[in-house]
């Protein structure tokens, strides 16, 4: 998800990616049919008794929580969590695969927008239809 720092730098089109800090701007089904609406599972109240920071209050927060728990309570053996933090890893590695999904999806689909665009505008210019000089005298 970083190439919109390498690619400006670098020298690519930024018109071809989107922009990071807007969510997508096509539906969240469109082209990824294993794609399900998120749903939160803790709740807010729950989240803040963990005592959960700002950056952990995701979909994957009740995963955290089960972990958390399980190393407070087992606390001389933080080993003995080690199928909690399985599920909450595995939890924000399915999340960050779908979201480089939707990330792919969406440049694509932008380069695609503007190759039509651009055989678009290459059909009417050939028709005769597109821009073409202009004689001061026509024009007034």
């Amino acid at each position: 998800m970083g190439t919109h720092l390498v690619q400006r730098y670098v020298g690519g089109d930024a018109s071809k990616e989107r922009d990071p800090l807007n969510f997508p701007t096509l539906p969240p089904d469109y082209g990824l049919p294993e794609r399900k609406e998120i749903e939160m599972v803790a709740t807010q109240q729950e989240m803040m008794d963990a005592q959960l920071r700002l950056q952990l209050r995701d979909h994957c927060a009740h995963y955290l929580i089960r972990l958390l728990k399980c190393k407070r309570d087992n606390f001389p053996n933080i080993l003995a969590s080690k199928h909690e933090r399985h599920e909450w890893e595995y939890c924000k590695h399915r999340d960050y695969v779908m979201r480089m999904k939707e990330f792919e999806l969406e440049r694509r689909m932008l380069l695609r927008k503007q190759r039509r665009e651009k055989k678009a505008a290459a059909a009417e210019l050939a028709k005769g239809k597109g821009p073409g000089k202009v004689v001061p005298e026509v024009a007034l």
